[in-house]
């Protein structure tokens, strides 16, 4: 185990050791839906409350089922399971008490499984070798971080629709240019905390 504060984790995982903009995991969902601020910030609650239950499940079955049986090469099988499974039944939940965000988040919802920052957390977890309590706080910055991320995505290409942008720059370029600015403004946190 590393003795890192929890606090100083999760402050890292938001700022500089950003999943997206520093890793660039969850890139597909970050980029297509990041049109609206309301969607974005419900698909980042989402992708948050996954990443901090699933990191929490896969450290417990990691920790006390694959290492003590000497399963540790099996870890991507399992932890995509977890995930999968843990989806399906926030999906449930969502489409049981609400329909409105169940139909705003449309496809997106059931893309959390495949979003790869949830994976990556779970990974990060294992390979830095945080305590149970030290991937809690990762994962939770994990996924606020990239709600954060997101959610000023969001806002920037809604200033966009009405900004005098050349043509050819339109659309999937203006959204590539902002993003590498965005990763070049977060790297100026790495000089706070390091994990």
């Amino acid at each position: 185990m590393v003795d890192i504060n929890p606090f100083a984790i999760f402050m890292a995982a938001i700022f500089t050791n950003n999943m997206l903009l520093s890793n660039f995991l969850g890139m597909c969902s970050f980029i297509v839906v990041s049109k609206d601020i309301k969607t974005s910030l419900n698909l980042g609650q989402a992708v948050t409350f996954v990443m901090v239950c699933t990191t929490s499940i896969n450290y417990i079955i990691y920790y006390q089922i694959l290492v003590p049986l000497e399963l540790e090469y099996i870890k991507f099988i399992i932890f995509i399971i977890v995930i999968a499974s843990f989806v399906q039944l926030v999906e449930m939940f969502i489409f049981r008490y609400f329909k409105a965000l169940y139909y705003a988040l449309g496809i997106f919802l059931p893309l959390i499984t495949v979003n790869c920052a949830i994976l990556g957390a779970s990974l990060f977890m294992v390979i830095r070798e945080y305590s149970l309590l030290q991937s809690v706080f990762f994962g939770l910055g994990s996924g606020i971080g990239w709600t954060l991320a997101i959610v000023i995505m969001a806002g920037i290409r809604d200033k966009l629709k009405s900004a005098p942008i050349p043509e050819n720059f339109r659309g999937a370029s203006i959204t590539f240019i902002t993003a590498g600015i965005m990763a070049l403004t977060f790297l100026g946190f790495s000089g706070l905390v390091r994990i």
